[in-house]
């Protein structure tokens, strides 16, 4: 992938929205396909690297959507994972908010092309999405993530067989012994974070926010097909 920016048929670049945006994975990846990006979360977030506004991203998305040329959202994905089932039947209900539908809403009433990305499990809530793997992306890691939009998308499918040498530390223990894997694990208490900013592309977050972040490569794939979209409406 290269880091030199895209720009639109017209010669200027257009402005992305990223909603639910934590530390920039994302950002990153759309910046380098062309974008100027604006991040919106709930939270703090000290280490994004662009434009940054603390706030509601659905509120924002309201007051401000139609100022962009394209907006992304990641809408908090924990209720959607598997582990969450798992947490639910053992009692522990986090309250983890569902808004895959609410956002959904929203874009389509901005008329913008959209992309909402989430987690695998999180399949039924999306609308016909593809998705990217990392290994097809020549990256160590097996990070499956769903992108749903309103424009027609390729994603890249999985090349696992791509990494056949063990020779990275896992947290998965299921017997007490320590485990080598063929691919970074990148996760809450995986083994190995010493390769994590290497194999997901993000040098500028801690180990949190890694483990929470989209690879950018993954959004410079969508980004690009983004910009060809913009750049067909204003043709057009």
């Amino acid at each position: 992938m290269t880091d030199t920016p895209n720009t639109t048929a017209w010669g200027t670049r257009p402005r992305l929205l990223d909603l639910f945006c934590c530390a920039g994975g994302a950002a990153v990846g759309y910046h380098r396909a062309g974008f100027d990006v604006v991040g919106v979360d709930i939270n703090p977030q000290p280490n994004y690297p662009f434009e940054f506004h603390q706030g509601d991203a659905l509120d924002y998305l309201v007051s401000h959507g139609l100022e962009f040329d394209a907006i992304h959202a990641s809408p908090p994905c924990q209720g959607y994972l598997n582990l969450g089932a798992v947490n639910r039947a053992l009692g522990r209900d986090y309250d983890h908010p569902d808004l895959i539908a609410a956002t959904r809403d929203l874009l389509r009433q901005a008329g913008k092309p959209y992309v909402i990305e989430n987690v695998q499990d999180a399949r039924p809530q999306l609308i016909n999405p593809v998705r990217i793997c990392g290994t097809g992306l020549t990256m160590p890691i097996r990070r499956h993530r769903l992108f749903e939009s309103n424009i027609a998308l390729e994603g890249i499918g999985c090349a696992h067989n791509r990494f056949t040498e063990r020779k990275y530390w896992t947290g998965w223990r299921p017997n007490g012994e320590r485990r080598l894997s063929t691919v970074v694990q990148v996760y809450g208490n995986a083994g190995g974070r010493e390769h994590w900013a290497e194999a997901m592309g993000i040098d500028w977050a801690t180990h949190k926010e890694i483990a929470e972040a989209i690879p950018p490569a993954f959004t410079e794939h969508i980004g690009r097909q983004l910009i060809t979209q913009i750049d067909m409406r204003a043709a057009s």
